[in-house]
């Protein structure tokens, strides 16, 4: 484990742009790692190459065509190829309009765009066709939250955490949303819905940051503990930096979010959602419409 952590971990200094915090921002920016940027998996480019030599020469019908277009595009977004996997997902429907993935899929790429009524009539579709679809419940929500529909997204979200209380990742989302709503009651409503996750959970100290039980460098001395591999050092990584953002962003430190949401974003595990909307992060944060912040 030492000499695994010992290739993987490299502490890097982070510039903060207010004198009067430098020397509290410098003790928390001592304690980032970060891990080796996760590598495309050769299984990915052999799976895309043999669908596209399946899709291309194989005689099949258009239900299976569908199918194979959206296994394409899932691994196109996997690897970061969005354009390409958005594509796939569009054709997909096309050929088999009741695909409630790729409905959910192209929800996702639209809010990533911030072409929210194309998000939200995507995944109303798949709602539509699947009212037990829980992540188009999550992803709407989001939506809805990032398009500065609050309210509504506490709907979505609050459907959506209750369906597993005991994720943390359910509650951060749902407290997120809920804040730009009423501050003090999310917060409120934060600390009591903690007891539900259990301690052993990584997610629960990231709800305990947010808390206020821990501070950023007591929370970052976590990351590493327990890890076992760079891919799951990684995606800790992606997880911690991006809340790490959202709460610094919170607390208005935009030059600390926006380093945070960078360092999320070099993790390159692209398949999670705190990657995912680490970058949209960024660009609200460069050219603001509404602040997320408040």
């Amino acid at each position: 484990m030492k000499k695994l952590m010992g290739a993987l971990v490299a502490t890097v200094l982070l510039t903060q742009g207010c004198a009067t915090t430098s020397q509290q921002s410098s003790s928390v920016i001592d304690q980032l790692v970060i891990a080796e940027p996760l590598p495309v998996n050769y299984k990915s480019e052999i799976a895309l190459v043999r669908l596209t030599d399946v899709i291309q020469r194989a005689e099949v019908t258009d239900e299976q065509r569908a199918q194979l277009l959206y296994d394409r595009g899932v691994i196109y977004d996997s690897v970061g190829l969005r354009s390409m996997a958005r594509l796939d997902f569009n054709r997909a429907l096309r050929l088999k309009p009741d695909l409630v993935e790729a409905y959910n899929f192209l929800g996702i790429h639209y809010t990533q765009l911030q072409e929210f009524d194309q998000a939200y009539e995507a995944f109303d579709s798949a709602i539509e066709l699947s009212p037990e679809h829980e992540y188009a419940y999550l992803n709407r929500g989001i939506a809805l939250y990032y398009g500065d529909r609050s309210a509504l997204a506490v709907d979505d979200l609050t459907l959506f955490y209750q369906q597993n209380s005991a994720d943390p990742y359910r509650l951060l989302w749902l407290y997120i949303v809920e804040r730009k709503v009423d501050e003090l009651t999310a917060l409120e409503n934060l600390k009591q819905r903690a007891d539900a996750i259990s301690p052993s959970a990584w997610g629960k100290n990231i709800v305990s940051l947010y808390a206020g039980k821990l501070t950023q460098a007591q929370f970052l001395k976590k990351v590493t503990e327990n890890i076992s591999s760079n891919k799951e050092f990684s995606e800790r990584l992606c997880e911690a930096y991006f809340y790490l953002g959202k709460l610094n962003l919170m607390q208005g430190k935009k030059r600390a979010a926006a380093n945070f949401y960078k360092l999320a974003l070099s993790t390159n595990v692209y398949e999670f959602v705190e990657h995912r909307y680490a970058k949209l992060e960024l660009e609200l944060i460069r050219n603001p419409v509404v602040s997320l912040s408040e």
